[in-house]
């Protein structure tokens, strides 16, 4: 047939056939093996704890038609003869669509994976959410910067002018909103790090209050005295906290005077009866009584135990079961506890 002998381009109309068919065949085939990759995965992961399987299937669902296609002609344009110049020109249209393909599906892994942060920090600590997505949302910026970047670099644009523009004017906009970034680096701290979350007790500096919300900027206490407190989140890191919310136990430390006048009998029985007051209580762990030294208007006996709940209202109640336990078994004892007394001691010519 004479129409199929007919040259365009360089390439009889049978060959520009046949390569057109060799493109509709690997596109048909990368397709059916995407369909049956997912297909697959898609049941993997619906049997497994692990996620790797669930970021492979969405991934693979953001391979793209026209990425196919491209692919595909590709293929098909070694069955024919292309000038140098053109192609040249599709080995760089190839390598464009992989790169923007290659950000699609490192779009993709990123956005799954803030999804399941989003949903596991709901459940923890909801006020930080806000922080998850702006940090999600940078490195997509980022991402995708990177992405153009190479784009142009394949394209013959000398990209090491632009790079040191832009690295010029980062330094330039970071040296202008410092405190903003400051503060909104350190919420990234707190959310990753986690020293505190919502609903924690800490103590910052005296300053001691219940969080109620940690923002990209400021992070809000309730204080115990009932008014908010918004400390800066970079200050807030420079600071020593201390997160009650976190106490396993409380640690008790007193002391107990007793007169001089008291007996030398009465005065060894003062062990006994501190450390069997303290372990009448439960949830609580003795650990010392010693007659410590000798004071100005008594003697003072050092004792230590531990309260093994850390609940603030039960070590109220505890210290004071015990308090009380110790004065009511020293009535019982006769020893009397001192109180600062001077003594004179007047002497007659």
């Amino acid at each position: 047939m004479e129409f199929l002998e007919i040259v365009y381009w360089g390439n009889p109309v049978l060959h520009w056939l046949i390569a057109l068919a060799i493109t509709v065949v690997v596109f048909c085939l990368l397709k059916v093996i995407q369909h049956i990759a997912i297909k697959r995965l898609a049941k993997l992961a619906e049997s497994t704890q692990t996620q790797v399987d669930d970021v492979l299937v969405n991934i693979l669902k953001k391979t793209k038609f026209f990425i196919l296609l491209v692919a595909s002609a590709y293929v098909a344009s070694y069955s024919i003869t292309l000038k140098p110049s053109v192609a040249s020109l599709c080995e760089k249209a190839v390598i464009l669509a992989l790169i923007v393909q290659g950000g699609l599906w490192a779009s993709a892994g990123i956005n799954f994976w803030l999804r399941l942060v989003l949903q596991k920090r709901m459940d923890q600590d909801a006020s930080s959410t806000a922080t998850i997505s702006l940090l999600g949302f940078i490195i997509r910026v980022v991402l995708w910067v990177i992405i153009f970047l190479l784009i142009l670099a394949n394209l013959g644009v000398n990209i090491t002018g632009l790079i040191a523009g832009l690295g010029v004017g980062g330094i330039a906009v970071a040296l202008a909103v410092q405190n903003i970034l400051g503060d909104l680096l350190a919420s990234l701290s707190i959310v990753l790090d986690k020293p505190f979350i919502v609903g924690d007790t800490i103590d910052i500096d005296g300053l001691i209050g219940t969080v109620e919300y940690i923002g990209l900027k400021t992070t809000r206490l309730r204080s115990i005295n009932g008014e908010q407190l918004i400390l800066s989140n970079n200050d807030l890191l420079k600071s020593r906290i201390r997160n009650y919310k976190r106490m396993r136990e409380r640690r008790v430390m007193f002391h107990v005077g007793v007169t001089y006048q008291t007996p030398l009998e009465k005065l060894s029985r003062v062990n006994d009866i501190v450390r069997l007051s303290i372990e009448s209580q439960s949830q609580v762990r003795f650990d010392r009584v010693h007659f410590k030294d000798y004071g100005d208007s008594s003697l003072n006996f050092e004792t230590v135990y531990w309260i093994t709940n850390p609940d603030y209202q039960l070590y109220m109640d505890i210290r004071q079961a015990i308090n009380l336990e110790i004065f009511r078994r020293f009535q019982e004892e006769g020893i009397e506890f001192a109180y600062p007394t001077r003594t004179l001691f007047i002497e007659k010519q």
